[in-house]
């Protein structure tokens, strides 16, 4: 996508009476693979029983960028890596995370919060969460406090009650950047 197309998509000139606030929510999931390590937001919980996915499969961080990019217009992170793309296997999801927080500040906007829940029967979140929350704080480039994060089941119910897999959702807001 040209610089042309990312501005004209996300609105670079906001029209008269915007607030310059946004809101995008990201979903994702991801099933089990026996061979692969286990990474949820930037944090590596386990060497086995990871996620299948061409990158490392954070799936927590993966439903962060969807969630901004859908709030500034920017699409969705399958159309910014490729899945199909060789320079992504194995891609560590908080550097794509970093690249995703520069192309918002690039086309004028800013994080202001992330919301997000982590859907699975196992591993348990809440050892995890403040180490979670500090990573993808710094990837984001805002204070820890503006990071919510949680963990919760479904109660044995669905792919991710059968122990199949992940989920996670995401809620964002972005606002325009200061201008100078």
């Amino acid at each position: 996508m040209t610089d042309e197309a990312i501005g004209a998509r996300a609105g670079a000139d906001p029209a008269v009476g915007d607030p310059g606030l946004r809101v995008g929510m990201g979903l994702d999931a991801h099933r089990f693979a026996p061979e692969r390590p286990l990474v949820l937001g930037g944090v590596k919980l386990r060497d086995n029983d990871g996620l299948l996915g061409h990158s490392d499969a954070d799936v927590l961080t993966h439903a962060i960028m969807d969630a901004l990019l859908g709030a500034a217009g920017l699409g969705d992170i399958g159309e910014l890596f490729p899945d199909t793309d060789p320079a992504f296997l194995g891609a560590d999801s908080m550097d794509l995370l970093r690249t995703v927080v520069d192309l918002l500040r690039s086309q004028g906007w800013v994080v202001v919060n992330v919301d997000a829940v982590v859907v699975c029967e196992e591993p348990r979140i809440y050892p995890y969460r403040s180490l979670m929350r500090e990573r993808l704080a710094e990837a984001l480039g805002v204070g820890i406090g503006r990071v919510s994060l949680r963990g919760t089941t479904t109660e044995r119910m669905g792919f991710t009650g059968r122990r199949e897999g992940i989920a996670a959702q995401a809620v964002v807001l972005v606002k325009r950047a200061a201008r100078e």
